[in-house]
């Protein structure tokens, strides 16, 4: 991600901020935008009051920043196009180092694959589940031309991070050039340099206009291996890209179903192996030559509209003075071919006729069988080892990344507009309800005032109705508890729960005072109810009165046993 996205995602998501908090009521820019407009002068202020801070606030800082935030971000990936158009280039560029190479060729682990062939008429898809390394088929799906590819089965989303996914093209056949060599054994990546210094005697079009790739095969003899050089023009590669991309089908891998055939083809003894429809078209076969348990040379043939055994006899005869010139070609060859039956039926009468031997047909792989040898080739082949164009790749997983970025951002988005809508429904419910409620106590209001009266009122005279001999009953109970050696002095009865009892007493008779608190508090009425709480109150406090006095002064307070008395 470029810093113009960088910023733009930040300017939107601070204007996205800034409306949350306005529309939360946490935060206000209404009166910041006041104290700037003053500072700026009289006019601009002028034409604040007259626009409104609220909106002024609402477009500088909301509006402005998520418009500028979007063209930032929409217009980032344009801008980088315009000014990075691809090059014209080989698939593996000439100056290349070693670590590149290595982090070019470093194994991803492949948790699903798709394998794609395309035809005039129709398409056909493979879906192959790749965990532990078993490609199992999944689903087989023949799209007509004119419709679309499942997009659920060839895109990519976030899970692709995880899960690595895998989409294979097999590549139309019928401009690409097959070459064999023998190289020194050695990594895949000296092998590409070893493969690109001879790139020039090998391709039959300028290096700078090619794609190519290269397949070790695992036959070796000695200090060599056999490698398959695969030469595409870069233009027809391109082309074939665009139809892709048009069907929404970004290739990570270009392939050819004929080295796969080629390779799963089980060689017992020297001779030619011929694969119909291979590179050329249908009217053309891939002739393998096989000689000392290794692969010679790969040649075409074509077959003619008419004298087909005549033309096929000298093309193949051509062939074999050629591997006997090279030396490889030590015993006349069997002729075997590797067609289903009508393909068959169509080459095998021409080949017996004219090479006058006998042909051995060996089926063909089935389409899905050769497909999951395509997937579990591919998905262990080095990165570099690729027809796709590097810039293509790059190209691809940057509209992926982009594609996440873009989604994310509009997922985010919609789940803000959501909320928002959800708030601005609550906070309208809520100020119904508030209305509703305000309203009924207003309505209610004069009752509720004319209830609190009266339940005062009702109070009030239900308090002088308990009350009324509550002054006697204490005094009847002191009357009758209080010993005849003491003296009343003041009796108090204050709050109507409070009594307060005073006197004096000889100084022996303390006893007696601690007797009567005793009782006072105790006491109990008919009902078997106290009247005084024994827990409450101001115990018996008593002083002598003078230096030599006889007498003592007491007094004690105790509190009516009555809860509900306010």
């Amino acid at each position: 991600m470029n810093w113009r996205r960088t910023i733009g995602l930040l300017l939107i998501g601070a204007g996205l901020l800034v409306l949350t908090l306005k529309l939360a009521r946490v935060y206000d820019p209404a009166p910041a935008v006041e104290r700037l407009s003053t500072r700026a002068g009289p006019r601009v202020a002028q034409v604040i009051q007259r626009l409104k801070p609220e909106w002024v606030a609402l477009g500088g800082l909301v509006i402005v920043p998520v418009l500028v935030g979007m063209l930032l971000v929409f217009g980032s990936s344009e801008a980088k196009e315009k000014k990075d158009p691809p090059a014209p280039i080989a698939a593996v560029p000439s100056k290349v180092t070693a670590k590149q190479l290595q982090q070019k060729s470093a194994k991803v682990v492949i948790d699903s694959c798709n394998v794609l062939q395309t035809g005039p008429d129709a398409r056909h898809l493979w879906q192959f589940d790749a965990r532990n390394n078993r490609f199992a088929l999944i689903r087989a799906q023949t799209t007509p031309a004119g419709e679309p590819l499942p997009a659920k089965a060839v895109s990519k989303d976030w899970r692709s991070l995880f899960q690595h996914k895998l989409n294979i093209a097999w590549l139309p056949p019928e401009h690409v050039f097959l070459r064999v060599a023998q190289f020194p054994k050695s990594e895949f990546n000296e092998t590409l340099a070893m493969v690109e210094l001879q790139l020039e005697k090998l391709s039959p079009m300028p290096v700078a206009q090619i794609a190519w790739s290269v397949q070790v095969l695992p036959q070796t003899v000695g200090d060599l291996q056999t490698v398959i050089v695969i030469i595409v023009a870069r233009n027809v590669v391109e082309e074939f890209l665009g139809q892709l991309e048009g069907q929404n089908y970004l290739a990570d891998r270009l392939e050819l179903p004929i080295l796969d055939q080629l390779q799963a083809t089980t060689i017992t003894q020297d001779g030619a192996w011929i694969y119909p429809g291979g590179p050329g078209g249908l009217n053309t076969a891939l002739v393998a030559w096989w000689y000392g348990g290794v692969l010679q040379q790969l040649d075409l043939v074509h077959l003619p509209p008419a004298n087909r055994p005549a033309s096929l006899k000298e093309q193949l005869m051509q062939m074999a003075w050629a591997g006997e010139l090279e030396g490889w070609l030590a015993a006349p060859p069997r002729w075997h071919l590797v067609a289903d039956a009508s393909t068959a039926g169509e080459w095998e009468p021409a080949l017996s006729e004219g090479l006058e031997q006998p042909i051995e047909l060996i089926p063909p792989l089935a389409a899905a069988e050769l497909a999951a040898l395509t997937a579990r080739r591919s998905s262990h082949a080095p990165q570099n080892g690729n027809l796709l164009p590097a810039e293509f790749s790059t190209r691809y997983q940057q509209q992926f990344i982009d594609r996440l970025w873009m989604r994310g951002l509009l997922a985010v988005g919609a789940l803000y507009i959501a909320g928002v809508v959800i708030y601005l429904i609550g906070l309208q419910f809520m100020l119904f309800k508030t209305r509703s409620a305000e309203g009924d106590v207003a309505e209610r209001g004069p009752s509720y005032t004319n209830a609190i009266q009266l339940k005062a009122r009702y109070q009030v005279l239900k308090d002088r109705q308990e009350l009324k001999y509550a002054a006697l009953n204490c005094w009847n109970v002191t009357a009758k508890l209080m010993p005849v050696s003491l003296t009343l002095e003041t009796m108090n009865f204050s709050d109507g729960r409070r009594l307060t009892l005073s006197g004096t007493a000889p100084s022996e008779g303390v006893r007696e005072l601690n007797s009567f608190e005793g009782a006072m508090r105790k006491w109990t009425d008919a009902d078997g109810q106290q009247l005084f709480d024994p827990l409450k109150g101001e115990n018996m406090i008593y002083r002598a009165n003078g230096p030599g006095s006889a007498t003592v002064s007491w007094n004690f307070t105790l509190e009516l046993k009555r809860a509900e008395v306010q």
